[in-house]
């Protein structure tokens, strides 16, 4: 399966099997952007990225935590 910035919850899921011991509410973009590039599945442009996407994997993330 190929990830592309559109699929945030399939990449919140990712970063949550990746990284239990994170608590995503205190998570900065930057780190949040070098962990979504880090992913083995991921292949999209670094540069399509923006506040807005970050943020919508960042909620994602903390609602598959609840």
């Amino acid at each position: 399966m190929t990830l592309k910035w559109t699929d945030s919850l399939d990449i919140a899921i990712e970063l949550d099997e990746n990284h239990p011991d994170v608590d995503p509410k205190v998570l900065r973009f930057t780190d949040l952007h070098a962990w979504v590039m880090a992913l083995e599945e991921f292949e999209d442009d670094p540069n399509r990225s923006n506040e807005k996407i970050l943020e919508a994997i960042q909620m994602a993330w903390i609602e598959e935590r609840e």
